[in-house]
Protein backbone atom coordinates (compact mmCIF):
# COMPACT_ATOMS: atom_id res chain seq x y z
CA UNK A 1 0.00 0.00 0.00
CA UNK A 2 2.81 2.39 0.76
CA UNK A 3 4.38 1.69 -2.58
CA UNK A 4 1.10 2.46 -4.38
CA UNK A 5 0.74 5.75 -2.49
CA UNK A 6 4.19 6.84 -3.59
CA UNK A 7 3.37 6.08 -7.25
CA UNK A 8 0.24 8.18 -7.04
CA UNK A 9 2.24 11.12 -5.69
CA UNK A 10 4.50 11.07 -8.73
CA UNK A 11 1.74 10.70 -11.35
CA UNK A 12 0.40 14.25 -11.15
CA UNK A 13 3.78 16.02 -11.44
CA UNK A 14 4.73 13.71 -14.30
CA UNK A 15 1.57 14.55 -16.27
CA UNK A 16 2.06 18.30 -15.76
CA UNK A 17 5.70 18.13 -16.86
CA UNK A 18 4.73 16.20 -19.99
CA UNK A 19 2.09 18.77 -20.95
CA UNK A 20 4.54 21.63 -20.50
CA UNK A 21 7.10 19.89 -22.71
CA UNK A 22 4.54 19.27 -25.44
CA UNK A 23 3.48 22.95 -25.30
CA UNK A 24 7.08 24.17 -25.60
CA UNK A 25 7.79 21.86 -28.50
CA UNK A 26 4.64 22.98 -30.32
CA UNK A 27 5.48 26.65 -29.81
CA UNK A 28 9.01 26.18 -31.12
CA UNK A 29 7.69 24.37 -34.16
CA UNK A 30 5.15 27.13 -34.95
CA UNK A 31 7.75 29.87 -34.60
CA UNK A 32 10.06 28.00 -36.88
CA UNK A 33 7.28 27.55 -39.38
CA UNK A 34 6.40 31.26 -39.29
CA UNK A 35 10.07 32.16 -39.64
CA UNK A 36 10.42 29.79 -42.56
CA UNK A 37 7.33 31.18 -44.26
CA UNK A 38 8.62 34.71 -43.72
CA UNK A 39 11.93 33.71 -45.32
CA UNK A 40 10.13 32.10 -48.25
CA UNK A 41 7.87 35.10 -48.63
CA UNK A 42 10.83 37.43 -48.72
CA UNK A 43 12.20 35.49 -51.67
CA UNK A 44 8.99 34.34 -53.37
CA UNK A 45 6.14 36.60 -52.30
CA UNK A 46 3.39 34.05 -52.83
CA UNK A 47 1.50 34.46 -49.56
CA UNK A 48 1.15 38.12 -48.55
CA UNK A 49 1.60 38.71 -44.87
CA UNK A 50 -0.92 40.75 -42.87
CA UNK A 51 1.48 43.67 -42.82
CA UNK A 52 1.75 43.54 -46.60
CA UNK A 53 -2.03 43.42 -46.94
CA UNK A 54 -2.63 46.40 -44.67
CA UNK A 55 0.08 48.61 -46.15
CA UNK A 56 -0.63 50.33 -49.47
CA UNK A 57 1.41 49.10 -52.36
CA UNK A 58 3.91 51.73 -53.53
CA UNK A 59 3.29 50.62 -57.10
CA UNK A 60 -0.45 51.17 -56.97
CA UNK A 61 -0.07 54.41 -55.01
CA UNK A 62 2.22 55.82 -57.68
CA UNK A 63 -0.16 54.61 -60.32
CA UNK A 64 -3.04 56.48 -58.69
CA UNK A 65 -1.01 59.64 -58.33
CA UNK A 66 0.06 59.67 -61.94
CA UNK A 67 -3.24 58.46 -63.35
CA UNK A 68 -5.32 61.05 -65.22
CA UNK A 69 -8.95 60.90 -64.01
CA UNK A 70 -11.32 59.71 -66.72
CA UNK A 71 -13.49 62.42 -68.26
CA UNK A 72 -17.04 62.55 -66.89
CA UNK A 73 -19.54 60.61 -68.92
CA UNK A 74 -22.43 62.63 -70.29
CA UNK A 75 -25.51 61.62 -72.16
CA UNK A 76 -25.30 62.90 -75.75
CA UNK A 77 -28.43 64.96 -75.09
CA UNK A 78 -27.96 67.43 -72.20
CA UNK A 79 -30.59 68.18 -69.56
CA UNK A 80 -31.79 71.58 -68.44
CA UNK A 81 -33.07 72.37 -64.96
CA UNK A 82 -35.44 75.34 -64.92
CA UNK A 83 -36.75 77.72 -62.31
CA UNK A 84 -39.93 79.52 -63.43
CA UNK A 85 -41.07 82.02 -60.83
CA UNK A 86 -44.03 84.38 -60.52
CA UNK A 87 -45.96 86.54 -58.12
CA UNK A 88 -49.54 87.72 -57.53
CA UNK A 89 -51.69 87.29 -60.64
CA UNK A 90 -49.04 85.30 -62.52
CA UNK A 91 -50.62 81.83 -62.28
CA UNK A 92 -51.88 81.66 -65.88
CA UNK A 93 -48.79 83.42 -67.25
CA UNK A 94 -46.53 80.91 -65.47
CA UNK A 95 -48.65 77.99 -66.65
CA UNK A 96 -48.42 79.12 -70.27
CA UNK A 97 -44.65 79.64 -70.02
CA UNK A 98 -44.28 76.17 -68.48
CA UNK A 99 -46.18 74.54 -71.36
CA UNK A 100 -44.16 76.47 -73.94
CA UNK A 101 -40.92 75.33 -72.24
CA UNK A 102 -41.92 71.80 -71.30
CA UNK A 103 -39.89 68.79 -72.36
CA UNK A 104 -39.95 65.43 -70.52
CA UNK A 105 -36.15 65.23 -70.63
CA UNK A 106 -35.75 68.39 -68.49
CA UNK A 107 -36.56 69.28 -64.88
CA UNK A 108 -38.68 72.19 -63.68
CA UNK A 109 -39.17 74.01 -60.38
CA UNK A 110 -42.17 76.35 -60.45
CA UNK A 111 -42.69 78.95 -57.73
CA UNK A 112 -45.31 81.53 -56.87
CA UNK A 113 -44.03 83.81 -54.13
CA UNK A 114 -45.78 84.64 -50.88
CA UNK A 115 -47.39 87.76 -52.33
CA UNK A 116 -49.58 85.53 -54.50
CA UNK A 117 -52.77 84.37 -52.76
CA UNK A 118 -52.84 80.93 -51.22
CA UNK A 119 -55.58 79.96 -53.67
CA UNK A 120 -53.26 80.62 -56.63
CA UNK A 121 -50.43 78.57 -55.09
CA UNK A 122 -52.75 75.67 -54.33
CA UNK A 123 -54.23 75.85 -57.83
CA UNK A 124 -50.74 75.62 -59.36
CA UNK A 125 -49.94 72.52 -57.32
CA UNK A 126 -53.30 70.97 -58.22
CA UNK A 127 -52.79 71.60 -61.95
CA UNK A 128 -49.40 69.88 -61.91
CA UNK A 129 -50.71 66.97 -59.84
CA UNK A 130 -53.77 66.35 -61.97
CA UNK A 131 -52.24 66.79 -65.43
CA UNK A 132 -51.90 63.26 -66.86
CA UNK A 133 -48.56 63.71 -68.62
CA UNK A 134 -46.92 65.86 -65.94
CA UNK A 135 -47.99 63.35 -63.29
CA UNK A 136 -46.68 60.44 -65.36
CA UNK A 137 -43.26 61.94 -66.07
CA UNK A 138 -42.89 63.59 -62.67
CA UNK A 139 -40.32 66.19 -63.73
CA UNK A 140 -42.21 69.30 -62.58
CA UNK A 141 -41.77 70.21 -58.91
CA UNK A 142 -43.95 72.85 -57.25
CA UNK A 143 -42.05 74.70 -54.52
CA UNK A 144 -44.84 74.81 -51.95
CA UNK A 145 -42.55 76.46 -49.41
CA UNK A 146 -43.05 79.82 -51.06
CA UNK A 147 -40.56 82.62 -50.51
CA UNK A 148 -41.15 86.33 -50.28
CA UNK A 149 -39.37 87.82 -53.28
CA UNK A 150 -38.49 91.47 -53.82
CA UNK A 151 -37.07 92.02 -57.28
CA UNK A 152 -34.49 94.65 -56.29
CA UNK A 153 -33.48 92.89 -53.08
CA UNK A 154 -31.47 89.81 -52.11
CA UNK A 155 -34.63 87.71 -51.64
CA UNK A 156 -34.65 87.06 -55.39
CA UNK A 157 -31.09 85.71 -55.16
CA UNK A 158 -32.11 83.57 -52.17
CA UNK A 159 -35.10 82.20 -54.10
CA UNK A 160 -32.86 81.29 -57.06
CA UNK A 161 -30.39 79.52 -54.77
CA UNK A 162 -33.29 77.72 -53.11
CA UNK A 163 -34.40 76.32 -56.46
CA UNK A 164 -30.82 75.31 -57.27
CA UNK A 165 -30.59 73.42 -53.97
CA UNK A 166 -33.89 71.62 -54.64
CA UNK A 167 -32.71 70.55 -58.09
CA UNK A 168 -29.32 69.35 -56.79
CA UNK A 169 -31.01 67.30 -54.09
CA UNK A 170 -33.70 65.75 -56.29
CA UNK A 171 -31.75 65.06 -59.50
CA UNK A 172 -28.14 64.11 -60.24
CA UNK A 173 -28.06 64.21 -64.02
CA UNK A 174 -28.85 67.73 -65.23
CA UNK A 175 -26.24 69.89 -66.95
CA UNK A 176 -27.45 73.52 -66.96
CA UNK A 177 -29.67 75.64 -64.73
CA UNK A 178 -31.87 78.35 -66.30
CA UNK A 179 -33.80 80.92 -64.27
CA UNK A 180 -36.87 82.52 -65.84
CA UNK A 181 -39.93 84.43 -64.70
CA UNK A 182 -43.55 84.16 -65.75
CA UNK A 183 -42.91 87.21 -67.95
CA UNK A 184 -40.34 85.30 -70.03
CA UNK A 185 -41.12 83.23 -73.11
CA UNK A 186 -39.04 80.97 -75.37
CA UNK A 187 -38.17 81.94 -78.93
CA UNK A 188 -36.98 78.41 -79.82
CA UNK A 189 -38.32 74.96 -79.08
CA UNK A 190 -36.71 72.78 -76.44
CA UNK A 191 -35.61 70.43 -79.21
CA UNK A 192 -33.79 73.41 -80.76
CA UNK A 193 -32.15 74.25 -77.44
CA UNK A 194 -31.19 70.67 -76.56
CA UNK A 195 -29.80 70.00 -80.01
CA UNK A 196 -27.69 73.17 -80.01
CA UNK A 197 -26.31 72.64 -76.51
CA UNK A 198 -25.44 69.02 -77.33
CA UNK A 199 -22.40 70.35 -79.17
CA UNK A 200 -21.19 72.56 -76.31
CA UNK A 201 -18.86 71.88 -73.40
CA UNK A 202 -20.98 71.26 -70.32
CA UNK A 203 -18.88 73.63 -68.17
CA UNK A 204 -19.88 76.78 -70.09
CA UNK A 205 -21.80 79.52 -68.23
CA UNK A 206 -23.86 82.11 -70.08
CA UNK A 207 -23.69 85.17 -67.84
CA UNK A 208 -23.92 88.73 -69.12
CA UNK A 209 -21.41 90.79 -67.15
CA UNK A 210 -19.17 93.82 -67.03
CA UNK A 211 -16.85 95.36 -64.45
CA UNK A 212 -17.51 98.85 -65.77
CA UNK A 213 -20.11 99.86 -63.21
CA UNK A 214 -20.50 103.47 -64.33
CA UNK A 215 -23.39 105.15 -62.52
CA UNK A 216 -24.17 101.88 -60.71
CA UNK A 217 -21.09 102.28 -58.49
CA UNK A 218 -22.55 105.33 -56.75
CA UNK A 219 -26.25 104.42 -57.00
CA UNK A 220 -26.17 100.68 -56.31
CA UNK A 221 -22.86 99.50 -54.86
CA UNK A 222 -22.28 102.24 -52.28
CA UNK A 223 -25.79 102.72 -50.82
CA UNK A 224 -26.96 100.30 -48.13
CA UNK A 225 -30.48 98.90 -48.41
CA UNK A 226 -32.72 96.65 -46.32
CA UNK A 227 -35.05 94.15 -47.99
CA UNK A 228 -38.17 93.71 -45.79
CA UNK A 229 -38.81 90.44 -47.60
CA UNK A 230 -36.09 88.92 -45.42
CA UNK A 231 -38.20 89.26 -42.28
CA UNK A 232 -41.79 90.16 -43.22
CA UNK A 233 -44.64 88.14 -44.69
CA UNK A 234 -46.02 91.04 -46.71
CA UNK A 235 -44.21 92.52 -49.71
CA UNK A 236 -42.83 96.03 -49.58
CA UNK A 237 -40.07 97.79 -51.45
CA UNK A 238 -36.49 97.97 -50.23
CA UNK A 239 -35.48 101.03 -48.21
CA UNK A 240 -32.18 102.86 -47.86
CA UNK A 241 -30.17 103.28 -44.66
CA UNK A 242 -27.10 105.33 -43.78
CA UNK A 243 -24.17 105.65 -43.91
CA UNK A 244 -22.97 104.65 -47.36
CA UNK A 245 -20.07 102.24 -47.76
CA UNK A 246 -16.92 102.28 -49.84
CA UNK A 247 -16.38 99.98 -52.80
CA UNK A 248 -14.80 96.67 -51.78
CA UNK A 249 -11.11 95.88 -52.16
CA UNK A 250 -11.24 92.17 -51.31
CA UNK A 251 -13.01 91.36 -54.58
CA UNK A 252 -13.96 93.04 -57.85
CA UNK A 253 -17.57 93.94 -58.52
CA UNK A 254 -19.38 92.92 -61.70
CA UNK A 255 -22.88 93.64 -62.90
CA UNK A 256 -25.13 92.38 -65.66
CA UNK A 257 -28.40 90.58 -66.36
CA UNK A 258 -30.41 88.79 -63.68
CA UNK A 259 -31.17 85.99 -66.17
CA UNK A 260 -28.55 83.37 -67.02
CA UNK A 261 -27.69 79.79 -67.92
CA UNK A 262 -25.39 78.26 -65.31
CA UNK A 263 -23.44 75.01 -65.48
CA UNK A 264 -24.07 72.37 -62.87
CA UNK A 265 -20.45 72.67 -61.70
CA UNK A 266 -20.86 76.37 -60.96
CA UNK A 267 -24.23 75.84 -59.27
CA UNK A 268 -22.64 73.23 -57.01
CA UNK A 269 -19.87 75.71 -56.20
CA UNK A 270 -22.45 78.30 -55.15
CA UNK A 271 -24.56 75.87 -53.11
CA UNK A 272 -22.03 73.52 -51.51
CA UNK A 273 -19.56 76.37 -51.02
CA UNK A 274 -16.28 74.48 -50.55
CA UNK A 275 -14.72 77.93 -50.99
CA UNK A 276 -15.93 80.77 -48.77
CA UNK A 277 -16.36 83.25 -51.64
CA UNK A 278 -20.03 82.45 -52.43
CA UNK A 279 -21.03 82.87 -48.77
CA UNK A 280 -19.01 86.07 -48.33
CA UNK A 281 -20.58 87.63 -51.41
CA UNK A 282 -24.05 86.47 -50.42
CA UNK A 283 -23.71 88.44 -47.19
CA UNK A 284 -22.25 91.44 -49.02
CA UNK A 285 -25.08 91.50 -51.56
CA UNK A 286 -27.76 91.28 -48.85
CA UNK A 287 -27.53 95.11 -48.62
CA UNK A 288 -26.96 95.76 -52.33
CA UNK A 289 -29.46 97.49 -54.62
CA UNK A 290 -30.60 95.09 -57.37
CA UNK A 291 -28.40 92.27 -56.09
CA UNK A 292 -29.80 89.77 -58.67
CA UNK A 293 -27.88 91.75 -61.30
CA UNK A 294 -24.55 91.39 -59.53
CA UNK A 295 -24.28 88.39 -57.23
CA UNK A 296 -23.67 85.58 -59.71
CA UNK A 297 -21.53 87.79 -61.95
CA UNK A 298 -19.26 88.75 -59.04
CA UNK A 299 -18.99 85.18 -57.76
CA UNK A 300 -18.05 83.64 -61.10
CA UNK A 301 -15.62 86.39 -62.11
CA UNK A 302 -13.77 86.25 -58.79
CA UNK A 303 -13.36 82.46 -58.95
CA UNK A 304 -10.34 81.83 -61.24
CA UNK A 305 -11.35 78.25 -62.03
CA UNK A 306 -14.66 79.44 -63.55
CA UNK A 307 -13.49 82.54 -65.42
CA UNK A 308 -12.54 80.54 -68.58
CA UNK A 309 -16.09 79.11 -68.68
CA UNK A 310 -17.92 82.45 -68.91
CA UNK A 311 -19.75 83.46 -72.09
CA UNK A 312 -20.84 87.10 -71.98
CA UNK A 313 -24.51 86.69 -72.94
CA UNK A 314 -27.73 85.85 -71.11
CA UNK A 315 -29.45 84.16 -74.10
CA UNK A 316 -32.28 86.71 -73.84
CA UNK A 317 -33.70 89.37 -76.10
CA UNK A 318 -34.53 92.37 -73.89
CA UNK A 319 -35.38 95.86 -75.12
CA UNK A 320 -34.06 98.29 -72.52
CA UNK A 321 -35.00 101.90 -72.00
CA UNK A 322 -32.19 104.35 -72.61
CA UNK A 323 -30.97 106.08 -70.56
CA UNK A 324 -30.28 104.66 -68.00
CA UNK A 325 -31.20 101.07 -68.96
CA UNK A 326 -33.04 100.22 -65.76
CA UNK A 327 -36.37 98.86 -66.98
CA UNK A 328 -37.10 96.59 -69.97
CA UNK A 329 -39.82 97.55 -72.42
CA UNK A 330 -42.90 95.38 -72.66
CA UNK A 331 -42.59 93.54 -75.99
CA UNK A 332 -45.26 93.56 -78.67
CA UNK A 333 -45.85 92.34 -82.23
CA UNK A 334 -43.73 95.26 -83.44
CA UNK A 335 -40.67 93.64 -81.79
CA UNK A 336 -41.03 90.25 -83.46
CA UNK A 337 -38.50 90.83 -86.24
CA UNK A 338 -35.86 92.05 -83.77
CA UNK A 339 -36.47 89.10 -81.48
CA UNK A 340 -35.98 86.62 -84.31
CA UNK A 341 -32.93 88.43 -85.68
CA UNK A 342 -31.27 88.34 -82.23
CA UNK A 343 -31.01 84.54 -82.35
CA UNK A 344 -31.71 84.45 -78.60
CA UNK A 345 -33.38 81.51 -76.91
CA UNK A 346 -35.70 83.60 -74.71
CA UNK A 347 -37.26 87.05 -74.59
CA UNK A 348 -38.82 89.25 -71.91
CA UNK A 349 -40.94 90.87 -70.78
CA UNK A 350 -44.45 90.05 -71.97
CA UNK A 351 -47.92 90.84 -70.71
CA UNK A 352 -50.37 88.02 -70.17
CA UNK A 353 -51.93 86.55 -73.32
CA UNK A 354 -50.62 89.36 -75.51
CA UNK A 355 -50.99 88.82 -79.30
CA UNK A 356 -47.21 88.60 -79.72
CA UNK A 357 -47.20 85.38 -77.68
CA UNK A 358 -49.77 83.89 -80.03
CA UNK A 359 -47.52 84.86 -82.93
CA UNK A 360 -44.49 83.24 -81.29
CA UNK A 361 -46.52 80.07 -80.66
CA UNK A 362 -47.68 79.93 -84.23
CA UNK A 363 -44.55 80.96 -86.14
CA UNK A 364 -41.63 79.92 -83.93
CA UNK A 365 -42.80 77.11 -81.64
CA UNK A 366 -45.51 75.38 -83.65
CA UNK A 367 -47.65 75.35 -80.51
CA UNK A 368 -51.44 75.15 -80.90
CA UNK A 369 -54.49 75.32 -78.67
CA UNK A 370 -52.53 75.79 -75.47
CA UNK A 371 -50.78 72.43 -75.78
CA UNK A 372 -47.12 71.64 -75.22
CA UNK A 373 -44.54 72.84 -77.71
CA UNK A 374 -44.21 69.82 -80.04
CA UNK A 375 -40.96 67.89 -80.27
CA UNK A 376 -39.52 64.51 -81.11
CA UNK A 377 -40.80 63.14 -77.80
CA UNK A 378 -44.47 63.73 -78.65
CA UNK A 379 -46.83 60.83 -79.15
CA UNK A 380 -50.53 60.07 -78.81
CA UNK A 381 -53.69 61.64 -80.10
CA UNK A 382 -54.02 64.55 -79.62
CA UNK A 383 -50.35 65.09 -80.37
CA UNK A 384 -48.06 65.38 -77.30
CA UNK A 385 -50.69 63.80 -75.04
CA UNK A 386 -48.46 60.77 -74.48
CA UNK A 387 -44.75 60.31 -73.89
CA UNK A 388 -42.64 58.94 -76.71
CA UNK A 389 -38.85 58.81 -76.82
CA UNK A 390 -37.65 61.79 -74.70
CA UNK A 391 -34.20 61.87 -76.36
CA UNK A 392 -35.53 62.00 -79.90
CA UNK A 393 -34.97 65.55 -81.14
CA UNK A 394 -36.48 67.34 -84.10
CA UNK A 395 -34.70 70.69 -84.26
CA UNK A 396 -35.97 73.37 -86.60
CA UNK A 397 -35.02 76.85 -87.71
CA UNK A 398 -34.69 78.00 -84.12
CA UNK A 399 -31.68 75.72 -83.74
CA UNK A 400 -30.05 77.33 -86.76
CA UNK A 401 -30.54 80.84 -85.35
CA UNK A 402 -29.33 79.83 -81.90
CA UNK A 403 -26.32 77.97 -83.27
CA UNK A 404 -25.24 81.03 -85.23
CA UNK A 405 -25.45 83.22 -82.13
CA UNK A 406 -23.57 80.80 -79.90
CA UNK A 407 -20.99 80.23 -82.62
CA UNK A 408 -20.24 83.95 -82.65
CA UNK A 409 -20.01 84.05 -78.86
CA UNK A 410 -18.04 80.87 -78.15
CA UNK A 411 -15.82 80.70 -81.21
CA UNK A 412 -15.04 84.39 -81.35
CA UNK A 413 -11.35 85.25 -81.25
CA UNK A 414 -12.21 87.98 -78.72
CA UNK A 415 -13.88 85.69 -76.21
CA UNK A 416 -10.91 85.79 -73.84
CA UNK A 417 -10.96 89.55 -73.77
CA UNK A 418 -14.70 89.53 -73.03
CA UNK A 419 -14.45 87.15 -70.06
CA UNK A 420 -14.74 88.97 -66.74
CA UNK A 421 -13.46 92.27 -68.10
Amino acid sequence: MGFLNMERKWVFPLVISSLVCIFLLGTSFNMGLVSSLHTINSIFPIFPSRAMINQPSPYFAEEKINQVPPPPTHHPVPKFAYLISGSRGDLDKLWRTLFALYHPWNYYVVHLDLESPLEERLELALRVEQHPLLAEVGNVFVNNKSNMVTYRGPTMVANTLHACAILLKRHKDWDWFINLSASDYPLVTQDDLLDTFSDLKRELNFVEHTSRLGWKAAQRAMPLIIDPGLYQTTKSDVFWVTPKRNLPTAFKLFTGSAWMILSRAFVEYCIWGWDNLPRTLLMYYSNFVSSPEGYFQTVICNAPEFVPTVVNHDMHYISWDFPPRQHPHTLSVNDTAKMIASGAAFARKFKQDTPVLDQIDRELLGRENGSFTPGGWCAGEPFCSRLGNPTKLRPGRGAERLRRLIGKLVLSANIRRQQCS
